[in-house]
């Protein structure tokens, strides 16, 4: 029954008639749970890179950093995942980005502007790439910066952390 087509009666005696359709809330079920260093439930996950396109890899990589993943997610707590990326010189580009897109670093000097492309990055360290990407979807704080020390990128498919029991994640 519609109460906006409740003509003959009022409010209150519609009230008494269908005490089963009110739904009660107490003031508890209202209060908002936030998660703490000492609630949060931190894993460690394991990324094969191998094969993957490296913006689609970054954003989902950095949302498991951040947490969102989690239903506990607080956006002050560092709440998210210790993350491994394996592979990380098996990564891809789609287009013309490998020759085409340009990472600009300036060293602070008058003149010391700096470029280089990926292929350049890719033959100096390749886990760079993947760091600076994720690093440019972390939040640009002091909480970015902690978020950041969760993730490890190796090159080949040997890391260190094994004693850490970390679980392999497929993302699609």
């Amino acid at each position: 029954m519609n109460l906006f087509l409740l003509l003959d009666t009022s409010w209150e005696s519609y009230l008494l008639e269908k005490p089963q359709k009110l739904i009660k809330i107490g003031r508890s079920e209202l209060k908002t749970v936030s998660a703490n260093a000492q609630t949060v439930n931190k894993q460690w996950v394991l990324i094969d890179a191998k094969d993957q396109i490296v913006g689609r890899l970054s954003s989902q990589v950095a949302m498991i950093l951040r947490g969102k993943n989690k239903a506990s997610y607080t956006p002050h707590v560092d709440c998210g995942d210790n993350v491994i990326i394996i592979n990380a010189d098996k990564i891809r580009f789609t287009g013309n980005k490998m020759s085409e897109k340009e990472y600009v670093h300036y060293t602070g000097y008058p003149g010391g502007q700096r470029f280089a492309t990926p292929t350049e990055w890719m033959k100096k360290n390749p886990a760079l790439i993947l760091e600076n990407s994720i690093r440019g979807m972390l939040p640009k704080t002091r909480l970015g910066r902690e978020l950041f020390r969760n993730l490890h990128v190796f090159v080949g498919t040997e890391h260190p952390h094994g004693a850490q029991k970390p679980k392999e994640v497929k993302l699609s």
